[in-house]
């Protein structure tokens, strides 16, 4: 059955010679290729403020692209995040989204509620990493702190699960068939929507 999945391209350069962004392409590729319905948000192409309150959090009207972020958001079922690990964690940019996107009654429930309910409940994600150093060393001796708390904090919080990764490290030294072998395997991985 096909899925409607949101593929968010969370790096912050909008220049279109990234492998990150070739990634996400062959992802939507694949997925469209199996008649998946699928929607590309470009975070390097987004102008929203950066918050800098609990109250601005709690109580702002989103920006309109945030609105329509939070749409594409809604009406997925499957979300995939591709980004830059910079300096061991997302880009700053991609984590001032997520703050602007998981706003109470969004993502997480509003003040008022005692529920504590997963808004977003019902949604699988896969986030795929590109890093200059070797995605073991990252996992194992780095511990992928960062990786974990997007999954663990952001994702898992608001209720998007299952969540899958791709890691691909040493991304500046592959050589193009380790390139090819990669876009490959992302394709597979849109045509199942997983």
């Amino acid at each position: 059955m096909p899925s409607r999945i949101l593929i968010v391209q969370g790096h912050p350069d909008p220049e279109p010679g990234h492998f990150g962004v070739a990634l996400a392409n062959a992802y939507a590729d694949g997925a469209r290729e199996a008649a998946h319905d699928v929607r590309v948000l470009e975070i390097g192409r987004l102008d929203f403020p950066i918050l800098r309150s609990k109250r601005e959090w709690e109580d702002s009207a989103p920006v309109e692209c945030i609105r329509r972020a939070q749409a594409d958001i809604q009406w997925s079922q499957h979300l995939v995040f591709c980004y830059p690990l910079w300096l061991g964690a997302m880009p700053a940019l991609l984590k001032g989204f997520l703050e602007q996107i998981a706003r109470p009654g969004f993502a997480v429930p509003a003040r008022d509620d005692r529920e504590h309910r997963k808004l977003l409940h019902g949604r699988s994600a896969r986030i795929v990493v590109t890093m200059g150093m070797p995605a073991l060393v990252y996992r194992w001796y780095f511990g992928a702190h960062s990786l974990k708390s997007l999954e663990r904090n952001v994702l898992g919080f608001c209720g998007i699960g299952p969540i899958r990764e791709s890691l691909v490290g040493m991304v500046e030294n592959l050589s193009p068939s380790k390139r090819q072998q990669w876009l490959q395997r992302l394709r597979r991985c849109g045509r199942q929507a997983r």
